[in-house]
């Protein structure tokens, strides 16, 4: 086997265009010249809430998040948080546009306590009301839920919970340092069924360290016996800046090999990954963070390379479908597609306007890239003066924002070249040709009649075609 095939260190996934290498702090006044310009016209707005508390680190995380804040810091949290909407909202950007989705995220929003969630949503209602959104999703770790707590999220509108399974194994969600076990799976997902969300999620991760044919097996059949609204599968990465990172130091250094991009391209250490949503997530670790217990050192035996990882994603597909279920994007199947939406991630995906706030979270403004500060101290500190706490920006140009819609939307697993056309007044067909020749040689897509669709084989691996279209600067570029 190449190391193309292994699973190295680093990430491959795609969240955003142009690499966040580009976004530089030199650039916050375009960042502060949107929010002070009226809004684009006819451009949906959402609201991202960065949650950076969790019980554990699971071993494979580089999310911006925390084990070892106390009460009195999930306290000043919440309140600059609230700060920073109220910022917001005095921007001629902002105003008085109203949420089209509200997505909480983390870290574990989960572990904030029921109290603690009833005073946020009323503070944050008052200023940026949700009863109309068309979404308002939640995440939760599985073992964070009471009945009274998902009572409670339900009462205060939350209409897509999302629940972080990963894995229905004990044995590997403790060797992966998760902090729930699977009791705490199904006791959570009945409280939830009871209580009639509108939409539960699964979160599943294909290649946990430990991972075997037959968990994995039986971890679809069990997911299709709780007959979720929708799930979401993601192919277990080892970004750079984790506990299993560390620990595996000599693998090689290729961004996953086959997941590394077209034709071999370099390890990417890189900054924003999805979780259930798929588009926009808080940052990584810096080098020296570690969460977990640090002890469990893992042989690289156990990593699955990565088309075992796409065979495990498509046995899952293959079973989701004749359990009625549809293919929504690269990572997700839905069970109804005329009822189930994820209004979070289509609405990025086609260009919306997005608050990203709390520490470390990426937004997206009137055509310019936002990141915050990724620090506790700089967040807090800028909020309690009273500043946005802006930490890197870019301002796209008008070719970069079609570039970047058509990368997203790829991962569907159809683009409609018409769309583009009206919205960009470009043909991505012959714009992209040589992109589109080579792929669909490869056999990962096809082109026809102004319709892009991938192949299986083309969805299963979407990330690692992407740069093919990525401008020859950015080719070879460090991704954050």
């Amino acid at each position: 086997m190449t190391d193309q095939e292994k699973t190295g260190l680093g990430n491959y996934f795609v969240a955003n265009y142009p690499p966040f290498s580009a976004w530089k702090a030199t650039n916050l006044p375009d960042a502060f010249a949107v929010l002070d310009a009226p809004p684009r016209p006819d451009t949906p707005l959402g609201l991202y809430l960065h949650v950076p508390f969790c019980r554990k680190r699971c071993k494979f995380c580089y999310f911006r998040v925390y084990t070892d804040k106390n009460a009195r810091d999930v306290e000043t949290y919440l309140d600059v948080l609230v700060k920073e909407l109220e910022l917001y909202r005095q921007r001629r950007a902002v105003a008085d546009r109203p949420l089209h989705f509200v997505y909480f995220g983390g870290g574990t929003p989960s572990y904030l306590s029921a109290a603690q969630l009833r005073g946020l949503f009323e503070r944050v209602q008052s200023l940026f009301p949700w009863h109309d959104a068309a979404e308002v999703t939640f995440e939760c770790e599985p073992g964070t839920l009471q009945q009274h707590k998902l009572e409670t999220l339900k009462e205060l509108g939350i209409t897509r919970l999302s629940l972080g399974i990963e894995n229905f194994s004990d044995k590997i969600l403790e060797s992966n340092g998760r902090a729930h076990l699977s009791a705490e799976i199904y006791r959570a997902y009945q409280w939830a069924r009871d209580l009639h969300f509108t939409q539960i999620n699964i979160d599943l991760i294909a290649g946990m360290v430990g991972e075997t044919w037959d968990n994995w097996r039986e971890c679809v059949r069990k997911t299709i016996e709780l007959a979720p609204e929708s799930v979401t599968i993601y192919q277990m990465e080892l970004p750079y800046n984790t506990v299993f990172s560390q620990e595996l130091s000599p693998l090689p250094l290729y961004s996953g090999g086959e997941g590394s991009g077209v034709r071999g391209r370099p390890l990417q250490d890189r900054g924003a990954a999805a979780s259930d949503a798929e588009p926009l997530t808080p940052g990584p670790l810096r080098t020296g963070e570690r969460g977990g217990d640090g002890q469990h050192v893992v042989d690289p035996k156990e990593i699955a390379d990565w088309p075992t990882k796409r065979a495990w994603v498509d046995h899952a597909f293959a079973e989701m479908a004749k359990a009625g279920y549809s293919v929504s994007s690269a990572y997700t199947m839905v069970r109804d597609p005329a009822k189930t939406k994820f209004v979070y991630r289509d609405s990025l995906w086609h260009g919306a306007d997005m608050l990203g706030t709390g520490v470390a979270s990426f937004g997206h403004m009137s055509g310019v890239h936002v990141q915050n500060v990724d620090r506790w101290e700089q967040y807090v500190e800028a909020l309690q003066k009273g500043e946005l706490p802006l930490g890197r920006a870019m301002k796209v140009a008008p070719d970069q924002l079609l570039r970047r819609e058509m990368m997203l939307q790829l991962k569907t697993g159809r683009l409609h070249s018409d769309y583009f056309r009206s919205k960009f007044g470009r043909d991505i067909v012959s714009s992209f040709a040589e992109g589109w020749g080579a792929l669909q040689s490869d056999g990962y897509l096809t082109v026809k009649d102004g319709i892009i669709e991938l192949t299986r084989a083309g969805l299963l691996q979407v990330d690692r075609l992407l740069p093919a279209f990525f401008e020859a600067d950015y080719r070879w570029a460090r991704y954050t």
